[in-house]
């Protein structure tokens, strides 16, 4: 029996090719991740995410998963809102990524309060209703079955437990639309290969922002996983979407 097929980028690929592939893309561009990251987005990218953790409504001493946590950027953020009564708990499938998200903690001076695990976000290896908030910050797009993961994440949050995610999306205005297409297909590809060494990776996080559902399809697999009062934000006109969701 023929296997299913997934996305990698524009091509199709079987579903355990692409974690592999995937694994192989971050683990390139883990030492150039951050780097890359305000290049591609002009530095926006630090705003957004700050918008994300502001729309968790997190609360000193509470507990946050970070799935995909990658280099850390999020969790940090969250670190601050916790305080030292709370914990965040950072897990990324890749070693190099975590490995990232480690030495910025340890350079920003944080050693409590705050753990790394690597693990698969579709099946978190946590115990269920753990957590008062899970995010996943343009993670999802690279998650072989993402409605799996969707379903996990739902599984681990507490009741009354608010899931963010922060993703590319659909562009929504179509002068910006075309200008966003040129400068992704033509520049970004162009600065990963001068700076992370590494054109074809760029070109595949490029293509994986277009197969992504767009914000109302997301929205819909959220309520299809069991989340209640799902709603999204859009950020630099649909670019970038948050999707806030309760488990209720």
């Amino acid at each position: 029996m023929k296997s299913k097929s997934t996305d990698f980028g524009y091509q199709k690929i079987a579903p355990e090719d692409k974690t592999r592939r995937v694994s192989e893309v971050f683990r390139s561009v883990a030492s150039n991740y951050d780097l890359m990251n305000d290049l591609m987005s002009f530095g926006a990218h630090r705003f957004w995410k700050r918008q994300a953790v502001y729309l968790s409504g997190i609360k000193k001493g509470q507990s946050v998963l970070d799935v995909a946590g990658g280099t850390g950027d999020l969790s940090i953020l969250f670190h601050r809102r916790v305080g030292k009564e709370g914990s965040v708990l950072v897990t990324d499938i890749n070693s190099a990524m975590l490995q990232e998200g480690r030495n910025k903690f340890l350079d920003e001076g944080i050693i409590s309060g705050i753990d790394f695990v690597q693990a698969n976000a579709e099946v978190l290896p946590f115990v269920n209703n753990s957590f008062d908030c899970i995010s996943i910050a343009f993670g999802l797009r690279n998650v072989t079955d993402k409605q799996k993961a969707i379903s996990s994440m739902f599984e681990k949050l507490r009741y009354g437990g608010c899931l963010i995610i922060l993703e590319f999306s659909k562009v929504k205005l179509s002068t910006l639309e075309r200008l966003y297409d040129a400068f992704s297909f033509n520049v970004i590809p162009k600065i990963g290969k001068f700076v992370a060494k590494d054109e074809a990776s760029y070109q595949y996080l490029v293509e994986s922002i277009r197969m992504h559902p767009d914000q109302d399809t997301l929205k819909g697999m959220l309520e299809t996983a069991g989340f209640s009062r799902v709603e999204y934000f859009n950020l630099a006109g649909g670019i970038v979407a948050i999707h806030r969701a309760y488990k209720l």
